[in-house]
């Protein structure tokens, strides 16, 4: 059975909707066609105080998904070349998110947002049908012991206390 996720799901403890995102699908429609994956990898960005997170010096343009309503996506450029793709979470006005970094055999967030033809447009946007870009609940359950939690890639700037958090979650 797919159950498409709504936004009770997301609103909740990020570090809980990461960890619970492992397993579940993420489906692109482009067109009249659908292509999914398995989600493998995520990180956790949680609040003002997570100096490894956009929010961490207050709302800006680019962050203002990360305080808005859960269930939405947040989308970003890096390097001027690759899309990172992350769902809010929590309550609206407390700035959390996670990035998608691995999906399928897309290990990544890079490779995982350009397997999913996902671009600025998804910004801002309520994952869900409508959109085109959304996560399926398809039954399957990770256990506790297949999960590895992590530090996060590439936050030393936020220094040694929150990049070495283990806000990451990867199926083992």
């Amino acid at each position: 059975m797919k159950t498409i996720l709504q936004e009770p799901f997301f609103n909740c403890s990020t570090l809980k909707v990461a960890e619970e995102l492992l397993g579940k699908v993420i489906v692109r429609r482009i067109g009249s066609r659908e292509i999914s994956f398995p989600i493998t990898e995520v990180e956790a960005y949680d609040g003002h105080a997570d100096k490894a997170s956009h929010a961490s010096k207050g709302k800006t343009l680019r962050n203002a998904p990360m305080f808005g309503e859960a269930g939405f996506w947040y989308v970003y450029l890096v390097y001027g070349m690759h899309w990172m793709l992350n769902i809010v979470t929590g309550s609206r006005g407390y700035p959390a998110a996670v990035l998608i970094r691995g999906a399928g055999d897309m290990n990544g967030p890079g490779r995982a947002a350009k397997a999913l033809n996902v671009t600025k447009r998804f910004n801002n946007r309520p994952a869900n049908r409508a959109t085109g870009l959304w996560i399926e609940d398809r039954g399957v359950v990770v256990k506790k012991s297949d999960i590895k939690r992590l530090p996060r890639v590439g936050v030393d700037y936020a220094g040694p206390v929150w990049a070495k958090r283990k806000y990451r979650f990867v199926v083992v």
